[in-house]
């Protein structure tokens, strides 16, 4: 396991263990945040407060062609029960999926204040997008976040306060993301909910070859109009 310093070199996962870091550090710029993602590579808080950064294998991965929508959620989207946004609460998206306790954690969430400030940033730069659920009194009830680079999207986390409020969010980042031709959603790892909306397990060596070819192809986002008909 490395130890990164300000230089910045990741090595290649492929050569290290899929069950611990491939390097743990301090720094968690945005320039080292994009250079990891396009290796593959994601970062975590560890609880002694340094970044570790992974790359496990398999890697969840859900392809968009193969989302999951399922017959209630078609109903709920075709009910219009919420308001879907794109780019318009990113930093309170991430506010709130740092403070949704999940299932089996301990401790502090690894979405930490650091983490925030980073990924602002990378919003801020184009890169970082939130897509969220607002309710008919206009509060944030659902949402999620992560990276667009190239044409692969990498998702970092997502939080529901109502039924089906992330899912929805979900739903029309799919429909965004294949309006773009962007192929698949990095999950990072295996949940049950996960599987549930279309996600499958990846081995790291095809998922690392994915990436690495569609971080360099282009896309142009631009301001859109959502449409259930796609569900």
């Amino acid at each position: 396991m490395l130890w990164l310093d300000d230089s910045d070199h990741f090595p290649s996962p492929l050569t290290m263990n899929p069950n611990r870091p491939v390097a743990v550090g301090l720094g968690l710029s945005p320039s080292k945040i994009l250079k990891a993602y396009k290796m593959g590579i994601f970062p975590w808080m560890s609880e002694d407060n340094f970044i570790s950064w992974w790359s496990p294998d398999p890697r969840m991965v859900l392809a968009v062609r193969d989302f999951k929508c399922s017959r209630s959620l078609k109903k709920t989207l075709r009910q219009n029960r919420f308001i879907v946004r794109h780019n318009t609460a990113f930093d309170q998206v991430m506010t709130s999926c740092a403070q949704i306790k999940r299932k089996g954690q301990s401790g502090e969430t690894w979405i930490s204040q650091t983490f925030i400030e980073a990924y602002s940033e990378l919003h801020r730069m184009g890169y970082a997008h939130s897509m969220e659920t607002f309710d008919a009194h206009n509060d944030l009830v659902g949402g999620l976040y992560g990276l667009l680079i190239g044409r692969f999207f990498f998702g970092e986390s997502m939080f529901a306060r109502k039924t089906d409020a992330s899912k929805v969010a979900l739903a029309h980042l799919v429909f965004w993301l294949s309006s773009l031709g962007v192929d698949h959603i990095d999950c990072q790892q295996q949940t049950a909910h996960l599987a549930s909306l279309g996600a499958k397990p990846v081995p790291r060596a095809d998922f690392l070859k994915w990436v690495e070819i569609a971080v360099r192809q282009k896309v142009t986002p631009s301001p859109h109009q959502f449409s259930v008909n796609k569900f």
